[in-house]
């Protein structure tokens, strides 16, 4: 069985060096746009500041929901509740865990969520 622990601090210190890097990306970005005077809207040349600001700002906040996921399973194997449906109360498969360690609900729970 794998250490849990250190696979979720592992993704952990991963998904802190992204938000980092998106953070100082997307500083740039603003830079960049504050000093350009034009309508980058309009550039044939390829994509606009504004898009890049875009993607940039949706990149930052999805490696923020990761961390907190992590985080929250972190305390879920402090807690003793790691590995537990939060939904029915069973175990989470092991597979399921080795795909997503900080999967919150076993797969049956999880699809019934995705389904309409």
């Amino acid at each position: 069985m794998p250490d849990r622990r250190a696979t979720l601090e592992l993704d952990r210190i991963a998904v802190a060096a992204a938000i980092q890097d998106a953070s100082r990306a997307l500083g740039q970005l603003f830079d960049a746009q504050r000093d350009v005077a034009a309508d980058d809207e309009h550039d044939p040349e390829g994509p606009t500041l504004s898009l890049q600001r875009a993607e940039a700002e949706a990149m930052l906040a999805q490696s923020r929901r990761h961390l907190d996921e992590v985080t929250a399973a972190l305390g879920r194997l402090d807690d003793g509740s790691y590995g537990l449906c939060e939904t029915c109360g069973r175990d989470i498969h092991p597979a399921r865990l080795d795909a997503r360690p900080y999967a919150t609900e076993c797969i049956t729970c999880a699809q019934r969520k995705e389904r309409p």
